[in-house]
């Protein structure tokens, strides 16, 4: 797609002459974009007017549908490769055998027609193109090939319609030079390497394609007392709807009535699946278990999860990496240069050459116009970037942008949020003592039982644990919660109490320094700690904490292996903080942070000379995301925090973090070994085209051997970007 080209009908773009292409799935309206020229965007299928190259949809199709610029190509490209055909074997017989297929008279005339349409219809769009780009002065490939291609034609189609232009001594037996089978070969190389081109990029939609695939298409909604299937595209917040067993929830929202149990690996990359009744929140596009229930619409179209993940990769797909500036730069100022390259050898041949001197010299200039078209070099980034973007999607890494995957390559310093990053982000019960001669069972119960009407951050923890362990949880009866001490109630017909120590002191209960050195040790290790008492005794100390994430150690590891400067950066408390690091072995510390002293501490490291990245997952990390030369998101945070990042991670992982950063490093390897193999390819080719092996070798290249050349050059440019899909990460 053209970013910036708008249109709502289909055709090409008006900068670059790229096909645009449509979107049926969450963007409306639809709108098409040029991958190379993002400011160019149009409502319906076409080129880029200043590229060529085909628009593509903003986002995914719901469906595969066949592209037009690919099916356009294709049709264009086989009604060529039919009509060349024989153009070159006539040709070829004249040359290279002592017989000829039809009289030369005649032979010449047959390549007249049937190169005509190939150059003039199969070949329409590269003239289109060429012409546009001219008139823009946004020189590309198309300005060589509409050059190269159309001099060959024009000079054979005079030469022939008019033979007295030139000189009797420049015939060859009486006969004219034409080069029809050059003007249509090349065509018809060229409409090949569109069509490989055009094929490769769909490939790297499969991701988004993969996507769309986990949204269904139809939704069974509740209107009217009654249950009636529609389009997803007709679901309304605020709409209640039923999902089946077996089947994927249509759209974000929140279970009004039923139980189920949900497949959300889509979202979290774990397999187990997830329980769900009342208020429990569904997300579109992951699987509904063996249950039944009724759901209310939050967010639909464009606003659900799922359709933001596939616009985060569509964008990425389209974005351009700051080293494709250089390449633009450098493409800018190559095609002018080519163009004089193509005069001078014209020139050169005109007057210095051997005879026939006309036919070398616009023989050697289509040559030199045709194996400089710089394709190879326009694809050299954006392809290695959508390949790589394809890639990390189907990790769970989601690329915004590609400046992101390209800074992630230079990385020196890692900065990671505690909670919720190398943390679950939630208390649970970590440690439990217990005195008076009671159980842990018995404790916990207890607890749970006391908190279960509580409304602090910690109850919730302490009744998940005793659920977790599947223990009964008794009703307490004349419950009192004491704001900021703690909570006291009738459990099984006896007083209980849970809470802070100085609680239990008010309320005269014994034992209590029983617990006192347990309890502080705990608390140096950063717990949080709530006595438990019944009847007047102390009968048990919990102990609540963060937990680590099972995968954050072997995380950081492989990170240091990387390279990489770990330091943890938090809003909590010193002494938890400093627990974390020393578990994790990170490299430096900053605890008590805010949200201003967080991006400070990005910028920091920045003044020092640092690269760095910021891992984190809430609002308050949002400005320390966007200030870090690459933000990294959890994918299990806010949205704030995601449209802060440059990198979002599905699966909430901190291994994820060295995928990407390996990903983005062999991305960077790739972009700079296609450009240096597509300056190379020039470099080497526009002298030999030029003819400077003539007077040594006598060799000269002609104009089908460069056209296969550099549809060489662009393929080879295409299959060592598509080796980025095979990478280890």
């Amino acid at each position: 797609m053209c970013p910036g080209v708008e249109s709502d009908k289909p055709g090409t773009c008006p900068k670059c002459g790229m096909a645009l292409e449509r979107n049926h799935a969450f963007v409306e309206p639809v709108s098409y974009i040029c991958p190379m020229h993002p400011e160019v965007v149009q409502d319906h299928p076409g080129a880029c007017p200043k590229c060529g190259m085909a628009l593509e949809p903003v986002a995914g199709s719901a469906t595969e549908e066949e592209d037009p610029e690919l099916k356009s190509m294709l049709l264009r490209f086989w009604v060529g490769l039919v009509l060349a055909a024989p153009v070159f074997v006539l040709a070829m017989s004249e040359h290279f055998t002592t017989w000829n297929l039809l009289p030369p008279s005649v032979s010449v005339w047959v390549q007249f027609a049937l190169s005509t349409p190939v150059v003039l219809w199969c070949g329409w769009p590269f003239f289109e193109r060429g012409v546009r780009s001219l008139v823009t002065w946004h020189l590309n490939m198309f300005t060589l090939i509409a050059l190269g291609t159309g001099a060959a034609y024009l000079f054979s189609a005079v030469v022939l319609l008019f033979p007295q232009v030139l000189p009797h001594q420049m015939q060859h037996g009486g006969m004219q030079p034409v080069y029809f089978e050059a003007a249509a070969v090349i065509i018809v190389l060229v409409l090949l390497g569109q069509v490989l081109e055009l094929r490769a990029r769909a490939g790297t939609g499969a991701a988004i394609r993969a996507l769309l695939g986990l949204a269904p298409n139809t939704a069974h909604v509740i209107r009217d007392e009654a249950e009636i299937d529609v389009a997803l595209g007709e679901v309304h917040p605020g709409d209640t709807l039923r999902v089946k067993p077996g089947e994927k929830v249509p759209v974000d929202g929140i279970v009004l009535e039923g139980k189920s149990a949900v497949d959300e690996s889509m979202v979290t990359g774990e397999p187990m699946p997830v329980a769900k009744d009342k208020d429990s929140r569904v997300t579109g596009g992951t699987l509904n278990g063996t249950g039944s229930f009724l759901m209310r619409a939050e967010r639909v179209g464009a606003n659900t999860l799922l359709a933001q993940i596939i616009d985060m990769v569509s964008q990425a797909q389209r974005s351009r990496a700051p080293i494709q500036r250089l390449a633009d730069v450098v493409a800018g100022w190559f095609v002018p240069t080519v163009i004089f390259a193509a005069m001078a050898t014209f020139l050169v041949w005109l007057f210095f050459g051997p005879a026939p001197a006309m036919t070398f010299a616009v023989v050697n200039a289509v040559a030199v116009l045709i194996i400089a078209c710089p394709c190879a070099l326009g694809l050299a980034t954006p392809m290695s970037i959508m390949v790589a973007v394809g890639r990390g999607a189907r990790e769970g890494i989601l690329v915004k942008d590609a400046e992101a995957l390209e800074a992630l390559a230079s990385i020196d310093t890692l900065i990671l949020d505690k909670t919720g990053t190398v943390t679950e982000g939630k208390p649970c019960v970590t440690e439990l003592r217990t005195f008076a001669n009671s159980s842990e069972e018995d404790v916990l119960a207890l607890a749970a039982a006391l908190e279960a009407s509580s409304e602090h951050p910690l109850a919730g923890a302490v009744v998940a644990s005793a659920r977790e362990k599947k223990l009964a949880i008794e009703v307490a009866k004349d419950f009192q919660s004491i704001t900021g001490k703690g909570v006291r109630a009738q459990v099984n017909g006896h007083d209980a109490l849970i809470g802070q120590r100085s609680f239990l002191v008010e309320n005269r209960v014994e034992g209590l320094d029983e617990g006192d050195a347990l309890s502080l040790e705990w608390q140096q290790n950063g717990r949080t700690v709530l006595w438990v008492a019944r009847q007047g005794k102390l009968v048990g100390l919990l102990g609540l904490s963060d937990p680590l994430k099972p995968t954050s150690r072997q995380a950081i590891e492989e990170l240091h292996a990387l390279g990489l400067k770990i330091s943890l950066l938090t809003g909590d408390q010193r002494v938890t903080a400093e627990r974390v690091a020393k578990e994790l072995n990170i490299d430096d510390l900053t605890a008590e942070a805010t949200p201003e002293s967080k991006q400070e501490a990005v910028e920091k490291y920045k003044k020092a000379g640092r690269k760095v990245a910021m891992v984190g997952d809430g609002v308050n990390d949002a400005p320390a995301l966007a200030a870090a030369d690459v933000g990294i998101a959890m994918g299990s945070g806010t949205a704030v925090a995601m449209e802060s990042a440059g990198v979002t991670l599905v699966r909430g992982d901190l291994r994820s973090i060295g995928q990407a950063i390996t990903l983005s490093r062999a991305t960077l390897r790739n972009i700079k070994q296609n450009l240096f193999f597509a300056f190379l390819y020039n470099a080497l080719g526009i002298p030999i085209a030029a003819g400077v092996l003539y007077p040594i070798f006598g060799l000269l290249l002609s104009p089908i051997v460069a056209s296969a050349a550099m549809s060489l050059s662009s393929v080879s440019v295409i299959g060592n970007a598509l080796r980025l899909r095979k990478t280890r990460l």
